[in-house]
C-alpha cells in the first residue's frame, strides 16, 4: 500500500477533528466565510470529477478495448450517484450530518451525537475509497480532491461535537468522537484496497474513477451547495464554486 496515498486519505478524513476543536474551542466562522468555502470545495470536486475523472475512466476502458467504452463511462458514473445515494438514504433528516442538530434535551443530545458519528462514518467510507485510489494512480490530483474534502468534513466534525457537548459538558471528549467519526475514510481506503487490488487494471481502474466521480458530484450537489446556500450567503456560495472550478483548473494546466 502507498504510504503517501494513504496519508493523504487520513488527512483527509481525519480533519472532521478541526470540526471538533472549533466546537470546543467555541468558534464560530462567519456565514460569509463558510458559505465561501463550502462552495469552493463543491466547485472543486466538480471540476475535479467532470473534466479529469470522468474522462480518464472513459480513456481507461478504452485503453482495455472494452466495447463500448463512451457508454460504461456514464453508466458507471451514475452507478456511483446511485451508490452515495443509497447510502445518503439511511441517514435522517433530523441528523443531516452536514446540518448542526437543535438543541434539545441532554439524553436526545447524546443520541443524535452518536447516531449522526455512525452515520457519518458510513457516509465516509466511499470518500476514503475515492481519496486512495486516486491518489495510488496520481497523487497531485489527489491532493486537491483531499482538500475539497478535508474542507466539507470539517462541518460533519461540528455536527458531532455540537450534541455530544450539550449532552455531557465534556468539549473535548466531544471533540474526539468527532475525530474518531472521521476514521471511516483511511478504513475505507484499506478495505477497498484489499478487495479490488487484485483486479487492479485499467478496465477495473476506468470503472472506479467514473463511479469516484459520480460519488463527488452526489457530494457536491447534496450537501455542500445546498449547505452553503442555507447560510443565508447565497452569492459568497457561487462566487466560492466558481473560485473553486478556477483555481482547479489553473492548477491541473500548471500540472500538465
Amino acid at each position: 500500500m502507498n504510504a503517501w496515498s494513504f496519508a493523504i486519505c487520513a488527512l483527509a478524513g481525519l480533519s472532521t477533528a478541526l470540526g471538533g476543536l472549533i466546537v470546543a474551542l467555541q468558534r464560530h466562522p462567519s456565514e460569509r466565510f463558510l458559505a465561501a468555502v463550502l462552495g469552493f470545495s463543491a466547485g472543486v470536486m466538480l471540476y475535479i470529477s467532470l473534466v479529469e475523472l470522468l474522462p480518464e475512466g472513459v480513456d481507461g476502458l478504452e485503453e482495455a478495448g472494452v466495447a463500448g467504452a463512451a457508454m460504461w463511462g456514464p453508466v458507471a458514473f451514475f452507478a456511483g450517484v446511485l451508490l452515495i445515494a443509497v447510502i445518503d438514504r439511511f441517514v435522517p433528516e433530523d441528523i443531516n450530518p452536514h446540518e448542526e442538530p437543535s438543541k434539545t434535551g441532554s439524553v436526545r443530545m447524546r443520541k443524535v451525537g452518536v447516531i449522526t458519528a455512525l452515520a457519518i462514518a458510513i457516509h465516509n467510507f466511499p470518500e476514503g475509497f475515492a481519496t486512495f485510489f486516486v491518489a495510488l494512480q496520481d497523487v497531485s490530483l489527489a491532493l486537491p480532491l483531499a482538500f475539497a474534502i478535508a474542507i466539507h468534513n470539517i462541518p460533519e466534525g461540528i455536527a458531532v461535537a455540537v450534541p455530544l457537548r450539550e449532552a455531557t459538558g465534556k468539549k473535548w471528549a466531544a471533540a474526539g468522537w468527532a475525530a474518531l467519526s472521521g476514521l471511516a475514510e483511511p478504513v475505507g481506503a484499506i478495505i477497498g484496497y484489499i478487495f479490488l487490488k487484485p483486479f487492479l487494471g485499467p478496465a477495473s481502474l476506468g470503472i472506479t474513477f467514473a463511479v469516484i466521480a459520480g460519488i463527488m458530484v452526489f457530494v457536491s450537489l447534496d450537501k455542500l451547495l445546498p449547505t452553503a446556500i442555507a447560510t443565508g450567503r447565497h452569492h459568497a456560495a457561487v462566487y466560492g464554486v466558481v473560485g473553486g472550478m478556477a483555481v482547479m483548473a489553473v492548477s491541473l494546466v500548471l500540472l500538465a
